[in-house]
């Protein structure tokens, strides 16, 4: 069975239905999207710092707020500008655009003296004054020139924000400690606290009337926790990305970690987010261990540990409790680079033992391309197949993509543009396809709840795919991708000769409809022609009788 290309993008349609609440000054877009990533795929936003705030137009009502980077460059970390995204609290499959919240520009005042500033991962706070008014406090790491400590303040949370600490003296120049990779914490008490840090981390009590520069009778901490290259050997091998919880009673610091060679049996890596905790603000901290490892480890046919998400790169990101469920929120790579990373999320669990000397355990999240909906994908859905949360080659081992050798299938970015990047997201298509699908490549999801379908008829796995002119097969797993431990449902034919363009091509599975709850689903590629692309695949879904 085949449907034409129209017909995929038609039902990708649904993920991005569009809202324009008249409440909103700036007129935002609401989108729907379910999975991992759980922003519209055109969408780019790395080092992600999640808060919940009232919202403003509605009293008594709270949306989640995603503060990050804003990977629109193309061939270089972050962009010239800050945008917002939210959600309800209560629909966190719905995000709202809320427009660009900051820029600046080059000589300080935004007047245009060349190009604007680049804006990279800010953190942003709430300091409420004793009469109940509200100020939030964003902080850009602002590298222009050799500036750090950049602070922009709003009445609400999704800005616009204005720079407030220009130096009088040099309009160029801001005051303030605050360097790269900002975050501030304002505590029960009132005390403000600022954490900062590339490689050595730092701390310090912060001026809370000027909300960046250190309290007098007061200095900065350094080395607030042990640094990946200090040659002590600590277990916290801070690098960057300070962001700082309060949990009862419990500081917990987030922060990216360079793993040890030969840690989780992989080579060094910062592509987790690690934590540490303690009784007091600026320490001593203990060690917590790993929140998510961005490669996504798994373990191979014979029991070996590999990364199961084939592009290395660094992460970001904090945690936040969401009506009871605690949430780790982070960013992947996709394409062959690390400029075009995009927000995801996962459950994670945390338990904290008050008082003096209790300790915080954080479970580590999983890799997978649930999103918030973490009882399992509802596989009568339609889905990009840009949210696969595993996709390797025969050579897993020698993935290394900055000298762009890959053996095995990889999300490509689809910024909807045109061959020259011109106009980055000029073409807002909710689609990332899965692209160099080779001999021995393996494509997989986790998780499906399949309780939905249980007992039906006419189970079918629909691949929106496009042939690329060899023969090969895509073998359907259900649980693993081999015969150990998973099981073999289906097969799909690819001829050489088949049309190359999208269509919808049915994969009949009979065996699934005895399939119970959350359950993971790969697709295995082979050909005898050994480095070239079977297809390209565009979208997933099942349907059913």
């Amino acid at each position: 069975m085949k449907k034409h290309y129209f017909l995929i993008f038609c039902a990708i349609g649904a993920l991005t239905s569009c809202t324009q609440p008249a409440s909103q000054s700036v007129a935002p877009t609401t989108l729907s999207t379910t999975g991992n990533p759980y922003m519209p795929l055109w969408e780019h936003i790395p080092d992600g710092e999640p808060y919940i705030f009232d919202d403003p137009d509605n009293p008594g009502q709270k949306r989640v707020y995603i503060y990050g980077s804003h990977d629109t460059r193309i061939t270089d970390y972050c962009g010239r500008e800050l945008v917002v995204w939210s959600a309800s609290v209560d629909t966190l499959t719905k995000w709202r655009y809320d427009g660009e919240i900051l820029r600046v520009g080059k000589n300080g005042e935004g007047k245009p003296f060349g190009e604007d500033d680049v804006l990279f991962a800010p953190d942003v706070t709430l300091k409420t004054d004793e009469n109940g008014v509200k100020t939030y406090y964003l902080y850009p790491n602002d590298q222009c020139g050799g500036r750090n400590g950049l602070i922009a303040k709003s009445s609400r949370p999704d800005g616009p924000f204005e720079v407030c600490n220009w130096n009088k003296e040099n309009p160029d120049s801001a005051s303030g400690i605050l360097q790269f990779d900002p975050a501030v914490f304002v505590d029960d008490d009132g005390k403000v606290y600022g954490y900062w840090g590339f490689g050595t981390s730092h701390g310090a009590e912060l001026d809370p009337t000027t909300m960046a520069t250190v309290k007098q009778g007061t200095k900065v901490v350094e080395k607030m926790i042990g640094g990946f290259k200090d040659d002590d050997e600590n277990e916290f091998r801070f690098f960057e990305a300070s962001s700082i919880r309060k949990i009862k009673d419990k500081y917990v610091f987030i922060y990216s970690r360079f793993t040890k060679e030969g840690e989780f049996g992989l080579p060094t890596t910062n592509y987790t987010l690690a934590y540490a905790y303690g009784d007091n603000p600026l320490g001593p901290f203990t060690y917590g261990g790993t929140i998510i490892d961005g490669r996504g480890r798994e373990n191979d046919i014979d029991g070996n540990v590999f990364a199961s998400a084939n592009v290395s790169g660094n992460t970001h990101g904090s945690i936040c409790e969401i009506n009871g469920q605690w949430y780790v929120f982070y960013h992947r790579q996709n394409g062959l680079n690390e400029f075009s990373r995009q927000a995801m999320v996962a459950p994670i669990t945390v338990e904290v033992q008050e008082g003096k000397g209790g300790k915080v355990s954080i479970s580590e999240a999983e890799y997978t391309s649930e999103g918030f909906s973490i009882n399992g994908l509802d596989p009568l859905e339609i889905y990009p197949a840009g949210i696969a949360c595993w996709y390797t080659g025969p050579k897993v081992a020698e993935h290394n993509w900055p000298n762009n050798k890959f053996y095995g299938s990889y999300v490509a970015a689809d910024y909807g543009t045109d061959s020259k990047f011109s106009e980055p997201y000029a073409v807002k298509n909710n689609i990332n396809p899965v692209v160099n699908n080779t001999n021995g490549s393996i494509v997989g999801y986790k998780y499906f709840n399949f309780s939905g379908i249980t007992g039906k008829k006419d189970i079918n796995l629909l691949l929106g795919l496009t042939p690329q002119g060899i023969d090969g097969t895509i073998d359907v797993y259900i649980d693993r991708p081999w015969q150990q431990h998973g099981k073999l449902v289906g097969t799909l034919n690819i001829k050489w000769d088949m049309p190359q363009y999208s269509s919808e091509i049915a994969v009949k599975l009979d065996a699934v409809r005895e399939l119970k709850g959350k359950h993971a689903l790969y697709l295995v590629f082979t050909s005898p022609e050994k480095d070239k692309s079977i297809c390209t695949l565009e979208t997933i879904r099942f349907t059913a009788k």
